[in-house]
């Protein structure tokens, strides 16, 4: 049988997505089959770029030319979308710099006899086919000890190296995640985008606390403004609606992805093909969906209800969009009832939290002070006549 280089614009080919593009080097030169052209990223790392096959294809051996590359991950998927990727090989390069400097013909990677035959679509459900199902996905022992052999193993959980990987995040990445959380495109899966390749707990972490202070902060100048002028008004910070604010957000930001994420595992037994998430990753999901309700919570210290409810269903509009389209493709293989109560549910309860805050913290009563007592006329002409 002819083998023949799938990775070419000529076998039909294609790069649907790139996350940078030059003019002189543009990414169509990774499958134009020259080898003196090549692909130049700009801008910060992590970047990425897709190939699509107009077929199913057999994939036996792979070849990659990269400089200055210091990871390098490549996932497939058998969508006709480019959505449900699932990690197929990962490898470590070290020090870019030196191992260019040390071969200046750059990192070369070449996977053999990789065996990889792609599932149909729509893929059965887990039975007695399920054997088959992971022999054609390229689950089996040998092919994850060959492909994974350049992946770096994690530290023990008892150690402090373990967690501090959590936090081991560049500041490009997190601008460019709070950007993307800004701005959910349809059809771009937040996870596989921005997250997969170095999912962290150091963004979800800071953008909780920063939003803490800013509901409590601006919740008690909410306060403070409505009841300006009033001469019987003697303001007192309410200092316990920072506890009342930590205890809602990072119980929300934590319990509800461990909720989505135990499901996810439960129905991913039930149905073979839903797409898995890690439970960080879901973290980083909800961490980062809540960056846009920092400002609108300064934005609700406007003392007019209409503007503050115009904010909400901004915020959340934007908010809710990032988790629906990111936790469809996890579920909608599913049973169709279920994808939807789960989509339906992830909504209500980002729902229940801006609202609530909103209702909670800022529509406070018009009168946080005792009334004082007046004296009639006829009470005071009493009381100096008995005097």
């Amino acid at each position: 049988m002819r083998k023949v280089d799938l990775c070419l614009s000529s076998e039909g080919a294609e790069v649907i997505l790139a996350t940078s593009s030059d003019e002189k080097h543009p990414p169509e030169s990774v499958i134009d089959g020259n080898p003196e052209t090549f692909w130049t990223t700009t801008g910060m790392f992590p970047q990425e770029f897709i190939i699509s096959f107009h077929k199913h294809v057999r994939i036996e051996k792979l070849v990659i030319q990269s400089y200055l590359v210091r990871t390098l991950r490549i996932e497939k998927s058998t969508s006709k979308e480019p959505v449900d990727f699932e990690q197929w090989i990962e490898r470590e390069f070290g020090d870019a710099a030196t191992a260019l400097a040390a071969n200046p013909d750059g990192s070369t990677i070449s996977i053999e006899d990789a065996d990889e035959t792609p599932k149909h679509q729509p893929g059965p459900p887990r039975g007695a086919g399920r054997e088959e199902d992971d022999e054609l996905l390229g689950n089996d022992d040998s092919d994850k000890t060959e492909l994974l052999a350049g992946q770096k193993k994690s530290s023990p959980f008892w150690t402090f190296e373990y967690y501090q990987t959590f936090f081991d995040v560049d500041t490009h990445q997190v601008f460019d995640r709070i950007k993307g959380s800004l701005l959910p495109i349809p059809g771009r899966n937040f996870v596989r985008l921005y997250i997969r390749s170095n999912p962290d707990l150091y963004g979800p972490f800071w953008i909780c606390a920063t939003l803490v202070f800013a509901i409590a902060i601006s919740g008690n100048l909410s306060n403070f403004l409505i009841h300006l002028g009033e001469k019987t008004y003697h303001y007192v910070p309410e200092f316990r609606k920072v506890s009342i604010a930590a205890t809602v957000i990072y119980s929300y930001a934590w319990l509800v992805p461990l909720a989505l994420w135990g499901f996810l595992l439960w129905r991913n037994s039930k149905v073979m093909n839903i797409v898995s998430y890690s439970f960080l990753e879901i973290v980083c999901v909800y961490g980062y969906s809540l960056f846009i309700y920092i400002p609108t919570a300064i934005l609700w210290i406007i003392p007019q209800k209409a503007v503050r409810w115009i904010l909400v269903l901004i915020a959340l509009g934007v908010s809710g969009s990032v988790l629906a389209m990111t936790f469809w493709p996890a579920v909608r293989e599913d049973n169709r009832r279920i994808a939807l109560a789960t989509v339906v549910t992830i909504v209500l309860l980002h729902m229940l939290l801006s609202v609530g805050c909103l209702a909670y913290f800022f529509d406070a009563p018009e009168m946080d002070h005792l009334p004082t007592a007046t004296a009639t006329p006829n009470q005071t002409m009493a009381a100096a006549k008995s005097s």
